[in-house]
């Protein structure tokens, strides 16, 4: 593959979600990354679902989410002839990625030290559940554990007493993302200064680290934030709201675009209790009831007509299925194309950065194409690798 980490190698040893998107995303800047899986069932999430696709129903799709642009190998760890292959791997490799808990690599014999004296440039990038040392960095970390402990769930859902999960697993997700970003950063500096570095992050560094103003409302404001349901915690009007046929949302960010809403809804922008989001919070339930009255004479397509034109944010609230029809959706390239060696040709969602070249004379142009790869089967490519593995000691 070509992109920005061409070159680049990738030995991925973790499992499940949060170090295989890490890699992931590592893989679609151009890396090449070889994944190990135990050849017993390999990767856990293999197991995941359903749904399960394939002529024998046994392919997850949950597995087909995290793994794109990858080779696999399957490895057993514990074996004296695996770890001499790990070791291999290891010097030929940039970064190596692990999500065990706490002291597990250790114990297989792969110490940072150790890793270190193999290669002393490579990168690490360790992921566990709330952090490798404090008095609680031992415990195992699981998406939803880490959202209720990390505030997340106490923040979404219809009210303060009834907490809600997000619904992707989205502690993992921005671990690998957090993690991904942390290795490009070592990477970079691995330029100036010829040797690696480990990178830490963790499920609970992923989400107390996206807390932003909810954060510094304790912080800072001393209050403790709750769920406010579909609405934002400190806009008002910001949020989704019930029409003729449904709902849609409408973010009215600032008093300019507050008056353009209200002066579609025939609502007096400027009385007292919404003068001003300040005031417009305070009173935002009178706030949501006169709108939705308004909002109540119209089906969804007609108000997001009126309040596109009248160019305020606004929009639908999609199923996934709508989501990957849209064509915005797939004008971005977050739809791709693989061919699988099963399934044949497959969608996946796609990568969520583009890289293009440009200013050219006539605007910017796309960067050379990224062909991705499928996921793999189950050790599918060790031939392959060991080949590559011998070419590179040669």
């Amino acid at each position: 593959m070509s992109g920005p980490l061409g070159g680049i190698v990738v030995l991925d040893l973790s499992r499940a979600l949060a170090g295989p998107h890490a890699a992931q995303m590592l893989g679609d800047l151009g890396a090449r990354v070889i994944k190990v899986e135990h050849p017993d069932g390999g990767d856990e999430s293999r197991g995941w679902g359903p749904p399960f696709v394939g002529p024998d129903h046994d392919i997850s799709t949950y597995f087909l989410a995290a793994n794109r642009n990858k080779q696999s190998i399957a490895i057993d760890l514990k074996s004296a002839e695996g770890k001499r292959l790990v070791e291999r791997l290891v010097r030929q490799s940039d970064v190596l990625i692990e999500n065990f808990r706490t002291g597990v690599l250790d114990r297989l014999g792969f110490s940072v030290e150790r890793l270190h004296e193999l290669n002393p440039r490579l990168v690490i990038l360790s992921i566990t559940g709330f952090g490798h040392d404090g008095p609680e960095g031992g415990r195992p970390g699981y998406d939803q554990i880490a959202q209720g402990e990390a505030g997340l769930m106490s923040l979404t859902g219809p009210s303060p007493d009834q907490p809600y999960r997000v619904g992707a697993s989205i502690a993992d997700l921005l671990a690998g993302i957090h993690g991904a970003y942390g290795v490009a950063g070592a990477l970079y500096e691995r330029e100036r200064t010829g040797k690696g570095r480990v990178v830490r992050t963790s499920l609970l560094a992923a989400v107390t680290g996206v807390h932003s103003y909810h954060g510094t409302a304790w912080t800072v404001g001393g209050q403790v934030p709750g769920a406010n349901g579909n609405h934002h915690a400190s806009i008002a009007p910001y949020g989704a709201f019930h029409c003729a046929d449904g709902m849609l949302q409408i973010a009215a960010a600032n008093d300019g675009q507050w008056k353009k809403v209200a002066a579609l809804l025939d609502i007096d922008p400027n009385m007292a209790k919404y003068a001003t989001n300040r005031e417009r919070f305070a009173h935002r339930d009178e706030l949501i009831a006169d709108m939705e009255k308004a909002l109540a004479a119209h089906d969804r397509g007609h108000w997001l007509a009126r309040l596109g034109e009248a160019g305020v944010p606004a929009g639908a609230i999609r199923s996934i299925d709508e989501v990957y029809s849209w064509d915005q959706t797939r004008s971005q390239g977050l739809v791709i194309e693989v061919d699988h060696p099963v399934l044949g040709r497959i969608e996946l969602p796609g990568p969520p950065l583009r890289f293009e070249d440009g200013p050219a004379e006539n605007g910017p142009e796309d960067g050379p194409e990224v062909v991705h790869t499928a996921p793999p089967a189950l050790g599918q490519d060790g031939d392959a690798v060991l080949g590559w593995l011998e070419e590179r000691e040669g």
